[in-house]
């Protein structure tokens, strides 16, 4: 056997995993890589760990920054190099369009959709007083909280989840809010007092979802990855997503928005806020899940209909 086959063979047998160095991102990851040794005992899965800007910046708001992309940018490139064969992501950070050239070819069962309220001395929203702090990244959290509690100070809180909760009693917050996947993900479910309903604080879009990101071309990494997709919440999030692309949303855009199946039937709930939070155009549409793209889309321009397209004008500067 030449090099060149020697090569070929330890490529075949070998898969290159690109993602962030957090511990959240290596748990996810690794979630992937052992449900692929399982699968494939002679595999050799090994994960690449890649800095992205996000990474790098933080001590900014997302939305001033650039929002989603920044946290898969690089992985994305290396990616399309070849230097790694396979992407996890959490899919909320994925803009709603990928590179053509690249493609989400598996996205596995949803974790717990919800966010989760963490606090030393309160046990759910309604039970801080008025001047309260809340600590949030999220300007989709922050819309929703001083629409709930206008009486609330929200206060911009970046960085991992340890560094999150450290900052909580650093900075004298009287609670965080957190996505619950992300905790469940890291053993940590155990900090959270309680969980806010959709009716309180709908999730991102795809909030909870991994999104495996492969070559568009690549049939064998596409192969070996299939037995992980979840049909139910790739069609979920596939709703989600149409409505996030419609109005060409990300992190600088108070969006939010939650696809749930029954059988064959899909309802999506979905909103849009101005940046204070007085105003939530908020919708709901039921139709058959294998129309979930139409039914994300739909939604998105009733939105837009109803006080949506006002309300993002102000934001992008110009309409959409």
């Amino acid at each position: 056997m030449n090099r060149k086959q020697e090569t070929e063979n330890r490529k075949q047998s070998s898969l290159r995993i690109g993602t962030r160095g957090s511990k959240l991102a290596l748990a996810q990851a690794n979630w992937v890589k052992e449900r692929l040794e399982e699968r494939y005992p002679h595999l050799a899965v090994e994960l690449v760990i890649i800095k992205t800007t996000g990474d790098k910046l933080q001590d900014v708001p997302l939305a001033q920054v650039g929002g989603k992309g920044l946290f898969i940018k690089e992985i994305e490139e290396a990616l399309l190099a070849g230097q790694v064969d396979l992407a996890v992501h959490s899919l909320k950070d994925m803009p709603a369009l990928v590179p053509e050239r690249l493609a989400i070819a598996a996205v596995p069962p949803r974790e717990d959709w919800r966010d989760a309220f963490i606090s030393h001395n309160y046990d759910t929203l309604a039970t801080i007083p008025p001047k309260g702090r809340v600590g949030t990244g999220s300007l989709r959290r922050r819309v929703q909280l001083l629409h709930l509690r206008p009486d609330l100070e929200v206060v911009p809180l970046r960085g991992n989840v340890d560094t999150r909760l450290r900052k909580m009693a650093e900075m004298g917050l009287e609670a965080i809010i957190l996505a619950a996947a992300g905790l469940a993900r890291l053993g940590l479910t155990h900090v959270s007092r309680s969980f806010l309903s959709a009716k309180e604080m709908l999730p991102a879009v795809s909030q909870g979802a991994l999104g495996l990101e492969t070559r568009a071309e690549d049939g064998r990494v596409r192969d070996l990855i299939a037995f992980l997709n979840d049909p139910v919440t790739h069609s979920a999030v596939r709703a989600e997503r149409a409505f996030l692309a419609r109005l060409e949303g990300g992190c600088v855009v108070p969006v939010a928005g939650l696809a749930q199946i029954q059988g064959d039937s899909l309802t999506f709930e979905a909103l849009i806020g101005d940046l204070e939070g007085q105003r939530l155009i908020r919708g709901e549409i039921t139709g058959e899940r294998a129309e979930a793209d139409s039914l994300g889309h739909t939604l998105a321009e009733r939105l837009l209909d109803q006080g949506g397209r006002e309300i993002l004008a102000q934001i992008y500067g110009r309409q959409i």
